[in-house]
């Protein structure tokens, strides 16, 4: 019905949270999904809810595993249309002179280095299939100042000027670029998040989940289905026209430092 039955797309992380839910969303619409994680048990518990994805054990920030990924789905699909870069990780909370190198090298490594590599081997594939789309997963982090997180909120500016970027590069080859930014989604990522802060601050968890509430303007936290409703739009011919934009799905988060 959205021009997606019968296209080829990859979901990175896409063994659980929002890329699992992203992937099931293309399947329901006739797509050929090919999902990677770094985490065997989540591929596998994937697999045996969807049996006909591809599935590729990959660290998105090795240069070497990405190659290797792409080969098979190469071999399998013959090719691809679509690349939804959803791998991130948290990194580390705590104030900037806590924050151990180590820590914040890997959290730049998967969020943005790992969207890179991606997209270095995609773009052949989707100019070689006429044109296509690329969504990158940011974050509401990457619109605004994020305190205590300023690894990931510094690799979700990064992913935006990225999608920027490439949206200028590719557009002339029929190639759309843009990013999403959810806000707080339901979820256990989300959970661990919580947790993390609120171990940072030394208050509860219900303290920190409830600030969160507090500075979204509808109150609540996202279903991951409203982020792989927006990846389906902008893949779709509903969503031709639409590039080098970064798209805020979190009900409006007003503030990140409450």
């Amino acid at each position: 019905m959205r021009g997606i039955a019968g296209k080829r797309v990859l979901v990175t992380a896409g063994g659980g949270g929002i890329g699992r839910t992203i992937a099931a969303a293309f399947l329901a619409e006739g797509a050929r999904v090919w999902i990677c994680d770094i985490d065997p048990a989540a591929l596998a518990e994937t697999r045996s809810a969807h049996a006909e994805l591809g599935t590729s054990r990959t660290d998105v920030a090795d240069a070497g595993a990405v190659d290797a990924m792409f080969e098979a789905l190469e071999q399998a699909f013959g090719g691809l249309d679509f690349l939804i870069n959803n791998a991130g990780i948290a990194g580390p909370t705590g104030p900037v002179e806590t924050l151990d190198p180590v820590d914040w090298r890997r959290c730049v490594a998967v969020n943005l280095d790992g969207a890179f590599l991606c997209a270095r081997r995609a773009v052949p594939l989707l100019k070689s299939a006429g044109g296509g789309a690329l969504v990158n997963i940011s974050s509401t982090a990457g619109l605004m100042g994020y305190p205590l997180r300023t690894p990931y909120a510094s690799a979700k500016w990064a992913v935006i000027g990225l999608t920027r970027s490439l949206a200028i590069e590719l557009g002339p080859y029929g190639i759309r670029v843009n990013a999403i930014c959810p806000g707080s989604v339901e979820g256990r990522r989300m959970a661990r998040v919580v947790w993390a802060e609120a171990a940072a601050r030394g208050i509860s968890e219900e303290e920190v989940r409830q600030g969160y509430v507090r500075t979204t303007s509808m109150r609540s936290f996202m279903p991951p289905e409203q982020i792989a409703a927006m990846a389906l739009f902008l893949c779709s011919y509903l969503g031709a026209s639409i590039s080098g934009q970064a798209i805020a799905v979190d009900g409006n988060t007003e503030t990140l430092s409450g």
